[in-house]
């Protein structure tokens, strides 16, 4: 760790940027929000924040990238939860980088992370009709014609697809054989041995 400590000024910055890294990391926030670690979830989370701040601050010897990955690993696991897509690793590098920007007096990252948590982006939301409110008395507010409802998506990477209430996507289409039984439900059939022969 080369001797430096973090300031009385740079602590309480330095913890607020655990914080704000650990919020915006999804894998962690999924696993609270579900309780994927049972009702205790919200607290092993902020376990997870002294963790953190103790592997930085305690610590006599230098600091390595791999130990701080381990406490992320293990607090995952302690909410049953593993991620398998890199978060581990760049949430400790963005620990290990706004720890150096705190030794060094620079709380620029934290002033970013602080603004850009104020404007949250909401991946899936309810799409919202102007004259819904009007419509309060009807049982199918927010849902169509054929009893789907009506939800904007943001998919990331994702080919557009138009898919409004009655319309079809892009996707190629199957011929399936519905039949209608005589209390209104329809049987339709499996995709899953279609286009293979034995």
């Amino acid at each position: 760790m080369d001797g430096r400590q973090l300031t009385a000024e740079s602590v309480p910055l330095f913890q607020e940027g655990i914080g704000l890294l650990l919020s915006r990391w999804s894998v962690l926030q999924l696993a609270v929000e579900n309780e994927w670690g049972g009702r205790d979830s919200r607290r092993k989370a902020e376990l997870l924040l002294s963790d953190v701040f103790s592997f930085f601050n305690n610590s006599k010897e230098p600091l390595y990238i791999d130990d701080l990955e381990n406490i992320l690993e293990e607090s995952l696991l302690s909410l049953n939860t593993m991620a398998e897509d890199g978060s581990i690793e760049e949430v400790a590098e963005k620990l290990m980088i706004v720890h150096e920007e705190c030794l060094e007096g620079n709380y620029q990252s934290i002033e970013k992370m602080r603004a850009a948590n104020r404007s949250p982006v909401n991946h899936v939301r309810q799409f919202n009709d102007e004259d819904e409110d009007e419509d309060d008395d009807d049982d199918n507010a927010g849902t169509g014609e054929d009893n789907t409802t009506n939800m904007m998506v943001d998919l990331p990477n994702s080919r557009p697809i138009s898919n409004a209430v009655g319309t079809s996507t892009d996707e190629p289409k199957t011929k399936q054989k519905a039949e209608a039984a005589d209390d209104g439900w329809v049987v339709v059939s499996s995709k899953r041995n279609k286009g293979r022969k034995n």
